[in-house]
């Protein structure tokens, strides 16, 4: 978020995990799209009027297909590296379900309605989809790249006609760029088709997201044959593997990219890069190919300061775009109501000393910047057992919370389970001695700091108090970690009463 009079803008400009992103530009409007794996809803839609300042303005997946295998969380499944397009008066969406091939959906305004999604090729390991209408020859194309755990093939792009409304390919397709064939390329992925000046651009990166490369292919003819450049890497700057993203011309004639940067616990994080082209008609991204921290701003009307929203009063019991539940959401999950607060039931599980288990945790990103994140919690349930709070998930997770005991009265707990708790029995282990909560209300608060350091807190009344050891927050395999806030109850007969959580704030420190 820039000031709207600054001069320059820093990177990075999104800075939380918005994972493998996409760009377009219609009329003065910039729109974003990323992955969203297995979280529900998914695909999430921001707006931006100067490529430095964005919001989040809704999502295009309500629930993700087939319903009963997004069930439970799956973190390294479902929408991976979506590709956002604008043709014939519609937005369009394609992506790659590592373990079903590649879907579309589209809308005639960004808010939607969005259809529902549709399966365009199936197969295992077909990965980031990208199609192309070519407006000079009338022609539609799709370019995918393969996952090796699902398929065994990787490092290659695979080429195909399309139907021209996107509901099927034309072709078996080929390989028209093989990453085995050119020396020092491996893990070949994420491509973006474009045409430009004549000739057909694939933006692809390679070298993987730690270490890796952005390319740049072009050919006269689709099928290839295609030659290459790197165009942006890393070089003696912060940015490690400068990664997929896509590429944007404002409405003057200005061209910028957009890409993420691995940032471990923080995920993958969005840079604005500014783009050229040089005597050879090749791109060249950010200054002479690295990327850069600072640069002057797209020049763009002035906006002014923006971001994705992170704080929430939960009015009526509803919740806002920045929140995704882990799975797909089942009914009674979440009451609405005529105050403000987020009434979650305690929801019977039987693996409920492992919340990386549990599709009802109600998870936003983990900020990228150093941040003080506080929730109140009224634990409203009589069942023994029942338990809610504030969870730091990832491959390891914290929690901190209200837990009811079998004698009826409610301690503040707090708890951890590291990268190996599936072989611990009972996965959860306390950080420190229960105390406690009279009324069964605490507020809560984690504080981050640099290199995803978390520090938990809680406040009975009497003030914060510090509880525990330091916490450094773990990724998923493919995402960063995540807050979550959560209300679970052990398996029984009956309804087992809910939490109430209230007041949401996240500020940076």
């Amino acid at each position: 978020m820039t000031p709207e009079h600054a001069k320059t803008y820093t990177n990075p400009v999104l800075n939380a995990d918005w994972s493998d992103p996409d760009v377009i530009r219609v009329g003065d409007d910039f729109y974003l799209t990323a992955s969203s794996f297995g979280r529900a809803p998914g695909l999430p839609l921001l707006h931006s009027r100067d490529l430095v300042n964005w919001t989040l303005v809704g999502h295009a997946l309500d629930r993700l297909e087939p319903e009963r295998e997004f069930a439970a969380p799956h973190q390294d499944r479902g929408v991976w590296a979506p590709a956002l397009r604008h043709h014939a008066g519609r937005f369009w969406i394609f992506w790659g379900d590592p373990d079903q091939g590649v879907f579309q959906v589209n809308a005639p305004e960004i808010r939607g309605p969005w259809t529902a999604p549709h399966l365009v090729k199936s197969g295992k390991g077909l990965i980031d989809p990208c199609p192309l209408w070519d407006g000079e020859s009338g022609e539609a194309y799709l370019v995918h790249a393969w996952a090796r755990s699902r398929s065994g093939v990787k490092n290659r792009l695979t080429g195909h006609r399309m139907r021209p409304d996107g509901t099927g390919l034309l072709d078996d397709g080929e390989v028209i760029v093989d990453g085995d064939r050119l020396p020092g390329w491996f893990t070949l992925e994420g491509p973006k088709l474009y045409r430009h000046d004549g000739w057909f651009w694939i933006l692809a990166p390679a070298g993987s997201v730690e270490t890796g490369w952005q390319g740049a292919f072009r050919s006269r003819a689709f099928f290839g044959p295609y030659e290459e450049q790197v165009v942006l890497e890393q070089r003696d700057t912060d940015v490690n593997g400068p990664h997929q993203g896509g590429w944007v011309r404002t409405r003057t004639g200005e061209d910028w990219f957009l890409h993420f940067q691995s940032r471990g616990a923080y995920g993958r994080v969005v840079h604005l890069q500014p783009m050229r082209w040089d005597g050879d008609g090749w791109p060249v991204l950010g200054e002479d190919g690295a990327p850069v921290a600072e640069y002057t701003r797209p020049a763009l009307p002035p906006q002014p300061p923006a971001a994705p929203a992170t704080d929430d009063d939960f009015p009526g019991g509803r919740f806002g775009r920045q929140w995704s539940w882990a799975a797909n959401p089942r009914d009674g999950w979440a009451t609405q109501h005529a105050g403000d607060g987020l009434r979650l039931a305690c929801v019977r599980a039987a693996g409920v000393d492992d919340l990386r288990l549990q599709p009802n945790s109600l998870t936003q990103r983990l900020p990228g910047a150093p941040s003080v994140i506080e929730v109140d919690l009224t634990l409203d349930s009589e069942e023994p057992g029942a338990r809610a709070g504030l969870a730091v998930l990832g491959d390891a997770y914290r929690w901190i919370g209200l837990q009811r005991d079998t004698d009826g009265t409610v301690h503040l707990v707090h708890r951890f389970a590291d990268a190996a708790a599936e072989s611990v029995t009972g996965a959860e282990r306390d950080a420190d001695r229960p105390r406690p909560a009279p009324g069964g209300r605490v507020r809560l608060r984690v504080e981050t700091a640099p290199g995803a350091r978390c520090r938990f807190f809680y406040d009975l009344g009497d003030g914060p108090r510090p509880t525990g050891r330091e916490f450094a927050a773990r990724p998923w395999r493919w995402v960063g970690a995540l807050l979550g806030l959560f209300a679970l109850a052990p398996t029984g007969p009956g309804h087992a009463g809910a939490a109430t959580f209230t007041r949401f704030r996240v500020g940076h420190r």
